[in-house]
């Protein structure tokens, strides 16, 4: 099958769909793109390690611009060992996710929406007080924890976000280093998948390498939405539908056809 043929299919636009609202969501509240991506592509029909796929590649530009913008905030020796940590773990969270694909798609969904809720609810009931430095047993787990998740299921990034938010750090900052940690593991993110699940991943990642210049006018959109809302307000539609669709997983023996 060619491309142009793989264009034409409507599962192709399913798959844009699906990327196009989970873009918005993160560009508007700034957070939780692969916590609405992953999940509701399970349920578009696809695979855990296409999903995942079409993620990270959707994800290059806004994180090569996030870097780019805020360079100036960043200190490159805070970011060796997280990145190594998250880079060292990724491939064990992919080497069980190939040993879960042997799971139903029903059971799929389940994993998947229990991942999203207990992801939503530690973003929503973890305030923890900004400080200058955490103990660095917090980091000996958040980052491995956060590359073995990605490998997993495409949603390394909770842990991280509630280590910085334990920092007393300005947004540049805190922005700077969760798009340094997000950019440094995508290209090995995308070839161990590629390692580990063939040549059925790299369809989904054409599509969403075709459709980046839809996602950046989205990421704009995204972008004014949020400023005129506000970010308290836009954080709890975000909350609601995450939580909404974490429950849905749940109850996906119930809700999928038979």
């Amino acid at each position: 099958m060619s491309f142009l043929d793989i264009l034409a299919q409507p599962e192709t636009w399913r798959l844009v769909g699906v990327l196009c609202l989970g873009i918005f969501v993160q560009a508007a509240a700034g957070f939780a793109g692969g916590l609405v991506i992953v999940p509701l592509l399970l349920w578009a029909g696809y695979s855990i390690p296409e999903a995942q796929t079409s993620l990270l590649v959707a994800t290059i530009p806004q994180n090569l611009w996030g870097v780019v913008s805020f360079r100036d905030a960043l200190d490159s020796k805070r970011l060796v060992w997280p990145g190594a940590a998250r880079l060292l773990f990724l491939p064990l969270g992919v080497l069980t996710l190939q040993w879960m694909e042997s799971f139903s798609m029903v059971t799929l969904r389940q994993i998947v929406g229990v991942a999203v809720l207990l992801a939503t609810l530690a973003t929503m009931l973890f305030r923890p007080k900004p400080r200058d430095q955490v103990a660095p047993f917090w980091s000996y787990l958040v980052f491995p924890l956060s590359g073995f998740l990605q490998g997993l299921v495409g949603m390394g990034g909770p842990p991280m976000v509630l280590w910085v938010q334990a920092h007393d750090w300005d947004t540049r900052r805190m922005r700077g280093f969760l798009f340094s940690m997000y950019l440094i593991s995508l290209a090995p993110g995308i070839a161990v998948l590629v390692w580990f699940f063939g040549s059925r991943v790299i369809p989904p990642a054409l599509i969403a390498a075709a459709a980046i210049p839809i996602l950046l006018a989205v990421t704009w959109v995204g972008l004014k939405v949020g400023t005129a809302l506000g970010t308290q307000r836009l954080r709890r539609i975000t909350m609601a539908l995450l939580l909404l669709m974490g429950l849905a997983g749940l109850a996906a023996p119930w809700l999928s056809p038979a």
